[in-house]
């Protein structure tokens, strides 16, 4: 095989791929080897048949399957020995091929840059960690004990008050009439929190044990039977027991039934879950700020063709009026992500940075934990559409990168209290509804622009070995 390579202009490229009858010849006789053993022809016995014969009744199909499998082979080994990554798909012209002749034909390529990221090293971020106070502890685990009382019973006279927890048996009627769930067992409601109708609670302050009230309450709106919503029901309730809240001691037996060990480590379980809350936005600063310092890197010329394809992106669902005038801006955003995304996949690829199933499960469990009482539907979704799971695995991979990023480059580590945090957080709120989120970056996308030396070449070939037009010289 010979290959030239001539530059036309900046990143495009031609590769002239010359291969000669011998070695086509010898593809050729491979291959009736192959079927020869699997022909059955009349008058001739299994692996007999003469390769006149078979050139005769099968030749065309044979040199579409050869000239198929060459095309995959030379392309793809002249874009690897020349050090050449496509940015999209190469353009394959066949120029001489045919059976008992030599194959040339020419790949019109466009290049990715060459990108140089020895400075990722010498990218400076802020790396937080959020210092809890004792106190923010305290709180929260008081409000814990808060929101799980103790009651105990009162005694029979005792009048119910807000904070008591009242538990009543109860029949409802409408205008008269039962109705289906009409009826209730046992049912527990603290007073004061409004959690059962609107304005139910109210109307048991002051009962006592074994006391009968009527209260009237109007049913939601969206109440099961259709018919009866927003209308006013009846309830004949039987007060069953009042019961008094009792302030929960915090203490070791406290911890435990929250699944400590004892209260040392609840208020360590605590303060590493209020400092958690905050981590994974503080994180995301983080990313930015690298992201930000990315964009500064020198990449001489980015493919007109990536930026063309980013910017049909960036205009979908606009009108074309729309899409004309946004144009300058979508092609320098365009360009930013794109150079992001270049020299994260660069970096990555050097790294030897993979995504490798249990991975990808992980994150996957991970969506299905944020959407509870969902999770087969999420599973059913990722099940059948590869393109979610393709996306997901990108996003791992992108992490994956900055992570390592963060342990390579220069982290300005700085340790802040919750108030601080916060504060960040608000003022990178209000920057990023500015910004309109401008560096947010599809690394994945990028990702897929540089493996398409392989899969590009291979689909070309296929396409024009199948008897599509090509040109002939």
């Amino acid at each position: 095989m010979k290959v030239t390579v001539e530059n036309i202009k900046g990143l495009n490229k031609d590769i002239k791929v010359f291969i000669d009858k011998k070695t086509m010849s010898n593809y050729m006789d491979e291959k009736y080897e192959e079927i020869k053993g699997t022909v059955n022809l009349k008058g001739f016995r299994p692996g007999k048949v003469p390769k006149e014969i078979l050139k005769r009744q099968f030749g065309k199909a044979i040199f579409s399957e050869v000239l198929d499998k060459v095309l995959k082979e030379t392309s793809t080994k002249a874009l690897d020995e020349n050090k050449i990554k496509p940015a999209g798909q190469p353009k394959l012209d066949l120029k001489t091929y045919g059976e008992d002749k030599e194959l040339e034909y020419v790949l019109s390529v466009t290049e990715l840059p060459k990108i140089d990221i020895k400075d990722i090293a010498n990218i400076k971020f802020d790396e937080y960690t959020v210092k809890i106070d004792e106190s923010e502890t305290d709180k929260r685990i008081n409000e814990i004990a808060k929101n799980q009382p103790n009651f105990k019973e009162a005694s029979p006279e005792t009048k119910a008050t807000d904070g008591d927890l009242v538990a009543f048996d109860y029949n409802a009627t409408v205008d008269g009439q039962s109705f289906k769930g009409s009826e209730g067992k046992n049912t527990q409601l603290t007073l004061g929190k409004d959690l059962f109708l609107k304005g139910f609670d109210k109307q048991l302050l002051g009962s006592k044990k074994d006391d009968t009230k009527i209260v009237e309450a109007i049913l939601p709106e969206n109440f099961p039977e259709k018919e009866l919503a927003n209308k006013s029901a009846k309830f004949e309730c039987k007060i069953i027991s009042v019961k008094k809240p009792e302030e929960v001691k915090i203490d070791d037996e406290f911890a435990k039934n929250l699944g400590a060990k004892d209260l040392v480590d609840l208020k360590k379980l605590i303060s590493n879950q209020i400092n958690d809350e905050y981590k994974n936005s503080l994180d995301r600063l983080s990313k930015n700020q690298i992201l930000k310092e990315l964009e500064k890197f020198k990449i001489d010329e980015i493919p007109e063709n990536l930026i063309e394809e980013e910017v049909k992106i960036l205009s979908q669902g606009m009108s074309e009026d729309d899409a004309k005038k946004s144009r300058k801006n979508f092609e320098e955003l365009a360009k930013k992500r794109i150079k992001t995304g270049l020299i994260l996949n660069e970096f990555g690829e050097q790294n030897q940075i993979k995504v490798n199933e249990q991975e990808l499960q992980a994150e996957i469990q991970k969506q299905l934990r944020m959407m509870p009482g969902q999770e087969k539907m999420v599973m059913d979704f990722y099940q059948k559409n590869p393109s979610a799971v393709a996306s997901l695995r990108g996003t791992v991979y992108e992490e994956k990168i900055i992570n390592l990023i963060k342990e390579k480059a220069k982290p300005n580590k700085k340790e802040i209290s919750k108030d601080e945090a916060e504060k960040i957080l608000k003022e990178s709120q209000n920057q990023s509804e500015d910004q309109n989120s401008d560096t947010e970056v599809k690394s994945v996308k990028a990702k897929k622009t540089t493996s398409t030396s392989k899969k590009s070449t291979e689909k070309t070939s296929k396409s024009k070995a199948s008897g599509k037009k090509v040109s002939k010289k």
